[in-house]
């Protein structure tokens, strides 16, 4: 019999999220999900939309899987929203339009989020966005900041390897400053370690993904969390962002607790893979 109590918000969900979660183990819940959204684009082209409208569409799926994951009490859920590469690649007209539904997300949802008992945060390269977006997102974080169930993390200017590039910067200057006086560059790398650059990662107030999701069927990670997700579960899906819901999230769920996590090592044989998954994309 499960020792863990129940969350108090599970009456909150539909009746179909109910049908999964009675499958899952609720002592085996991921601490931490990540998810890569993807697909706004195709899915807007496919209805013969311009990409907007899948961008607007894609932000209503983030509330509601924001609110699934919180009536189920999941900790940690960091949402890949916005790359460096996006920045860089993607035309103007569209980044433009994305930082205004940025801010337009924040201020229309920061109730739902209190309702929710939410808080927002973010990492990336955030002081290279634009300044009023600076200020509605600081505004979003202090309006939740006293808020004690999901910690929503959104990824804004967010790339992988620039973080690693930060982190190994930061950590040597943080070395460097303990000394008692300069040292050569060989003794000062030789100290590094992968907790001094775990601790100065943006993630460092964070546990690690347990759980990877992907939509729209694309089987990579986009300079996502490399760090972080060495040993994370993998969840590939053919639904695009703006059709995800708090249901498939709970899917996904379902998918993690049957495999068998390693970590490198060796491991029993993967559990019963349970009715009609999803394509996914094991590590």
């Amino acid at each position: 019999m499960s020792t863990v109590t129940p969350p108090s918000r599970l009456h909150e969900l539909s009746a179909d999220e109910m049908a999964i979660y009675r499958q899952l183990d609720p002592e085996q819940l991921p601490k931490h999900i990540a998810i890569i959204m993807d697909g706004n684009g195709r899915w807007a082209g496919q209805r013969r939309l311009q990409r907007f409208f899948g961008h607007q569409q894609g932000a209503e799926s983030v509330q509601y899987v924001v609110e699934t994951a919180s009536r189920i009490d999941l900790p940690w859920l960091t949402l890949y929203a916005f790359s460096l590469e996006n920045n860089l690649r993607r035309p103007e007209t569209e980044v433009s339009f994305l930082m205004r539904l940025l801010r337009t997300y924040l201020v229309g949802n920061v109730k739902r989020m209190n309702d929710n008992n939410v808080r927002i945060a973010y990492i990336g390269r955030i002081k290279d966005l634009p300044q009023e977006v600076q200020e509605t997102m600081q505004w979003a974080a202090d309006q939740t900041a006293r808020n004690t169930g999901t910690t929503l993390t959104l990824a804004l200017n967010y790339g992988a390897r620039v973080e690693i590039v930060d982190a190994v910067r930061d950590a040597l200057a943080k070395i460097a400053a303990e000394q008692s006086g300069p040292l050569p560059l060989q003794e000062l790398l030789a100290k590094l370690s992968e907790q001094h650059v775990s601790q100065a990662l943006y993630t460092a107030h964070m546990p690690d993904p347990d759980l990877v999701i992907r939509t729209s069927g694309e089987m990579r990670i986009s300079n996502f969390l490399l760090w972080q997700i060495a040993y994370a579960e993998i969840y590939v899906t053919e639904r695009f962002w703006p059709d995800f819901r708090g249901l498939h999230l709970l899917q996904a769920i379902r998918e993690y607790q049957c495999r068998e996590r390693r970590f490198g090592g060796l491991g029993n044989p993967p559990k019963a893979k349970p009715a009609e998954p999803e394509r996914v994309l094991a590590q």
